[in-house]
């Protein structure tokens, strides 16, 4: 698995086009007649409705030694529920016209649907027969089991994967981030049925709860829906796993991988979406190593230096930790020279942050990039409940870019030099590097 992150399904791509893209959405709260509480825009144009749920926590539950369990479990909750097998699920979901996708990883288990406003009730009532009663058949977990076993012995092969767990285990040495979502090859084969069914009770409960809905659905409606849905789920779940303590130091560490190129995966410690000093922060990533050409690592080292095809750095918020981290690719006999732009570069903004060029180009692209998301119930159904799980306030599409465009040559300085610390940084190589010199 890759440091950097997922998204959706395609079947009512047509539809969720259509939508006008819009940041100024109007978001209500929903609270159910059980206390059950969602966002919702209410979108009446199209006759669909996109639902996201999630429920904090991930694989970050897995309990010790069984590495992968949330994962599995996750994948299995369409391969049949209730008195419905996999083939006999999957065929009652096609002739609703309704897609759901269950997925997982360290911080989240989420569900995503979507269904058409005439079969929104039976689409539901589906949806909750996967939610509170799977099966785990034996067979449908030996096919789903060979198939992560699979992922797991090409990760063993892939420097990308390699070097994202190495970066783990420098960076959360003994708490549960330290560990692949997807579980080892030494875990996964000893996962039992009752195994899937204790971290069922143990991620999917009430207590850690959030939702959201775009579409052609009202309040009522959705709030009738959300009790059918969820609310004889388990009131409470597992204890959440707790901050990490980063633990990541300044270095360099090399583990040897056969090919002309190295990985490079580098990072240090980040900042919460909460810290006041998040949108400086943001602004000061963007110019660092951002998804435009005259980012600055794009610039000095694709550019100017030739040194590969692409770099970029992303703030990346667990829930219980914070982490800036980029990453590249680079010939063996170039390796040193783009650590050493790099460690430049980083050296470069900490000192003198931004010019006012770069800061209202920026801007400029941050702001305008931003309302571009909204582009379909989908999308807003899960930006939506995004927001939730940051703890970001309903009104925060509209005020977002006023916080963006209220950002100083001051601000972006001060965070640049608290921020950037070229000493803290941490590179993990895999390859064969010519001229690097691992350090403790």
């Amino acid at each position: 698995m890759t440091p950097i992150l997922r998204l959706l399904s395609l079947a009512l791509l047509a539809l969720t086009l259509a939508l006008p893209a819009r940041a100024a959405v109007d978001i209500q709260t929903v609270t159910s007649p059980g206390g059950i509480t969602a966002w919702l825009v209410q979108e009446p144009g199209i006759p669909f409705t996109a639902l996201e749920i999630r429920f904090r926590g991930g694989s970050s539950l897995d309990p010790a030694g069984k590495d992968g369990a949330v994962n599995l479990m996750t994948a299995l909750l369409e391969e049949g529920a209730a008195d419905l097998d996999a083939q006999a699920f999957a065929k009652a979901r096609d002739d609703l016209a309704a897609q759901f996708s269950f997925r997982s990883d360290i911080d989240t288990v989420a569900v995503s649907a979507q269904f058409l406003t005439e079969n929104r009730d039976q689409a539901v009532a589906l949806l909750r027969k996967a939610l509170k009663e799977p099966r785990f058949d034996p067979e449908a977990v030996e096919r789903v089991r060979g198939q992560v076993l699979a992922g797991l012995r090409s990760d063993e092969k892939d420097p990308d994967s390699i070097a994202s767990g190495i970066f783990r285990d420098l960076a959360f040495e003994d708490h549960p981030y330290e560990r692949d979502s997807d579980g080892t090859l030494d875990t996964v084969p000893a996962l039992t049925r009752d195994d899937l069914i204790a971290v069922h009770a143990a991620t999917m409960a009430r207590d850690r709860l959030y939702v959201a809905a775009a579409g052609d659905i009202s309040a009522e409606e959705l709030g009738a829906l959300l009790d059918t849905l969820l609310g004889d789920l388990p009131a409470t779940g597992a204890p959440l796993p707790g901050k990490a303590d980063l633990k990541l130091t300044g270095g360099i560490t090399v583990e040897p991988f056969p090919g002309p190129q190295s990985v490079i995966l580098f990072g240090q410690g980040g900042i919460r979406t909460d810290d006041p000093d998040y949108f400086p922060a943001l602004i000061l990533n963007e110019a660092m190593g951002g998804s435009r050409f005259s980012a600055r690592l794009m610039t000095e080292v694709r550019a100017k230096r030739g040194l590969t095809y692409g770099i970029g750095t992303s703030l990346v918020g667990y829930d219980e930790a914070e982490v800036m981290m980029g990453q590249t690719s680079v010939a063996n006999e170039r390796v040193a020279e783009a650590v050493e732009v790099i460690r430049e570069e980083w050296r470069k903004i900490a000192e003198g942050g931004l010019t006012e060029a770069e800061l209202q180009a920026t801007k400029t692209y941050v702001t305008g990039a931003y309302p571009l998301r909204f582009d379909g119930n989908g999308p807003l159904a899960s930006i939506m409940v995004n927001m939730q799980m940051m703890g970001l306030p309903s009104d925060y599409p509209k005020t977002r870019n006023q916080k963006v465009d209220a950002v100083t040559m001051e601000d972006v300085q001060r965070v640049a030099r608290e921020l950037y610390t070229p000493d803290a940084l941490r590179f993990v190589i895999v390859g064969e590097p010519q001229g690097v010199t691992a350090t403790e």
